[in-house]
């Protein structure tokens, strides 16, 4: 697959993505937007194309060499297991859904990591458009520690490509304001992570916050202690404390958030 292709197929799943949970959004809104829609998706949506554009330019090809590179001179965990086609495929999607959990639950508890964080977590309301909410330097950081990742476990292009496309879904998934019956939600609460879940990881309140940390599989948080399901969803109330002013979270004050005072 050329440079081309690659960032065609991760652009057409992150915009097809995009397109289906909006429209599940629109026909079945679990909750009515607190401030106005527009203005926070042109801020959510500006600052998804700002960080697409850079961070195709300074990773995508550095993330088809890797691959590449592993591939040919079998390099890597996967290599020297000797594991089947299908069995490689699990073993990479379930260490790198994992190594997010880490990076994801480092990024609250590190008080740096936390400061490019917060910009996830200061959207007033969560829905599709969240999901990729992120400032530019915490992407950064988590594309050279994926390169590591891929390089040490042998992840083949087209494996890297299943787990993004299972990452970016279950984002969008995860933090659109769908209503999922409940009785769906239970059953895919077993195994990955409904927006119930997630919606607790976004209150405003620290305690919740700092729980249910998974993206495509909750058995991380179950097996280390920090899943959170006893809470009445009806009271959640999305954000940070500090960050109410719709007015003062547009995109420029997204990109100099890290740079002002640390606050939870």
């Amino acid at each position: 697959m050329t440079l081309e292709q690659a960032a065609l197929a991760r652009a057409g799943f992150v915009w097809g993505g995009f397109a289906l949970f909006l429209g599940l959004e629109l026909l079945a809104p679990y909750r009515p937007s607190t401030v106005p829609k527009a203005s926070r998706w042109l801020t959510n949506i500006s600052l998804t194309v700002l960080n697409g554009a850079i961070l195709n330019l300074l990773f995508t090809g550095a993330i088809l060499a890797t691959t590449a590179y592993v591939a040919r001179e079998q390099q890597g965990l996967l290599y020297l297991w000797g594991l089947p086609g299908w069995a490689r495929m699990v073993v990479a999607v379930a260490f790198l859904d994992f190594m997010l959990y880490v990076w994801h639950l480092l990024n609250h508890e590190m008080p740096l990591l936390w400061r490019f964080h917060r910009v996830h977590h200061s959207d007033i309301d969560m829905d599709v458009s969240t999901a990729t909410r992120f400032h530019l330097g915490e992407l950064t950081i988590s594309a050279v520690i994926k390169l590591g990742l891929v390089y040490f476990l042998g992840v083949q292009f087209v494996e890297l490509l299943v787990f993004e496309t299972l990452l970016v879904l279950s984002a969008q998934f995860q933090h659109s304001s769908v209503r999922v019956p409940w009785a769906l939600e239970r059953v895919w609460w077993l195994l990955f992570v409904p927006p119930s879940m997630h919606r607790i990881h976004h209150s405003v309140i620290i305690r919740e916050r700092n729980t249910n940390y998974g993206t495509i599989f909750s058995l991380w948080d179950r097996i280390l202690g920090t899943l959170l399901t006893d809470v009445d969803q009806a009271r959640i109330r999305i954000g940070m404390g500090a960050y109410r002013d719709p007015a003062r979270l547009r995109l420029a004050h997204l990109l100099a958030l890290p740079f002002t005072r640390p606050v939870r």
